[in-house]
């Protein structure tokens, strides 16, 4: 007898890679019947093992229209969406049971935790988001808080009802990162009664981050950029203030740097400057070693924040002032 399926894992990939042959089987742990995965994969890639409750779909396109298909190929009722490079913990569709029972609840979202077995610089690198002071959002990396509401949430754990999903017409492929921001904005600005987005802590999954600064920045940069356009472009859930702040301490940092050699209240300004962001940065160091507790990763850390604003300052404003258009490099 065929089981009801009330859960489609959706996952996008180029090619079967060691992480969905480490995803898979880790969704599999999960002792339920009511669940299918669907792995979305570019043509000749598809990977000789076959998995129970899972199929493989021919998709050479981008991620976000490989995640859009699922509107018509997933049998579940709910949309989990997750990366290659993620996997959930056992019991994230007991709480989802719990968290849709709500009708007024369209998506929800939760932490993705950097997992214990990933690699020293891997951990620094998702240690960098588990501060106020560094990333701004730690609910996203870490389960901390309590259920809330939300305008925004990245696809690498989010969940979705299938009907709103393909009332939406799936994600927008123009942008690629950003697909999420987008389509989030679309719920809760296209729906009444059933626009909520919820932030459950206890929906966990596991996220491996990149190893080594260059991977890292690369990625913040791309965010940056997009996070900036998105600013301009779709001010409802993108124009604000703590997206701003990176930027804020790149013209600190060079600006301000400048003008101390030739005003002296600029100087003392400036310095003061840099003793206030020493301060944040002893804060980020405690609230790492709260949440990861590994002080080698906490101190190393510290540099990738730095470099972080850095980075994600100067592309932001990229993104804000200078950048007319922006389209996916996958449309």
């Amino acid at each position: 007898m065929r089981h009801k399926i009330n859960y489609s894992f959706i996952i996008p990939v180029n090619e079967i890679n060691p992480y969905v042959r480490e995803s898979v089987p880790k969704i599999l742990e999960i002792e339920r019947e009511d669940y299918e995965i669907i792995i979305y994969v570019d043509k000749g890639f598809e990977s000789k093992e076959k998995w129970p409750k899972t199929r493989q779909i021919e998709s050479p396109q981008g991620p976000a229209a490989k995640r859009s298909m699922a509107m018509n190929d997933a049998h579940g009722k709910i949309l989990v969406f997750i990366d290659d490079d993620a996997y959930p913990e056992k019991d994230i569709l007991d709480i989802l049971d719990g968290d849709f029972s709500d009708a007024t609840i369209a998506a929800v979202g939760g932490p993705a935790v950097t997992p214990k077995d990933d690699s020293f610089f891997q951990k620094v690198s998702g240690a960098v988001f588990l501060s106020h002071f560094s990333g701004g959002f730690p609910e996203r990396y870490a389960p901390v808080g309590e259920k809330h509401f939300v305008s925004d949430w990245p696809s690498v754990n989010l969940s979705v009802r299938k009907d709103i999903f393909k009332t939406i017409g799936g994600f927008d492929c123009d942008y690629w990162p950003g697909e999420d921001t987008k389509f989030c904005l679309d719920i809760v600005s296209k729906f009444k009664e059933r626009s909520k987005i919820l932030y459950d802590p206890r929906v966990i999954v596991f996220h491996h981050r990149r190893a080594g600064i260059l991977r890292h920045l690369d990625q913040i940069a791309g965010y940056g950029v997009h996070r900036g356009f998105f600013a301009k472009r779709f001010p409802e859930t993108s124009f604000s203030f703590r997206y701003f702040v990176p930027s804020a301490f790149v013209l600190f940092v060079f600006l301000g740097g400048f003008l101390s050699f030739f005003f002296p209240v600029v100087k003392a300004l400036y310095v003061f400057g840099w003793i206030a962001y020493a301060a944040a940065l002893v804060i980020v160091f405690s609230d790492i070693m709260k949440r990861q507790k590994e002080m080698p990763v906490a101190l190393y850390a510290l540099v990738y924040v730095f470099l972080t604003h850095i980075a994600y300052g100067i592309m932001f404003l990229k993104g804000f002032l200078f950048t007319k258009e922006l389209k996916s490099k996958f449309r």
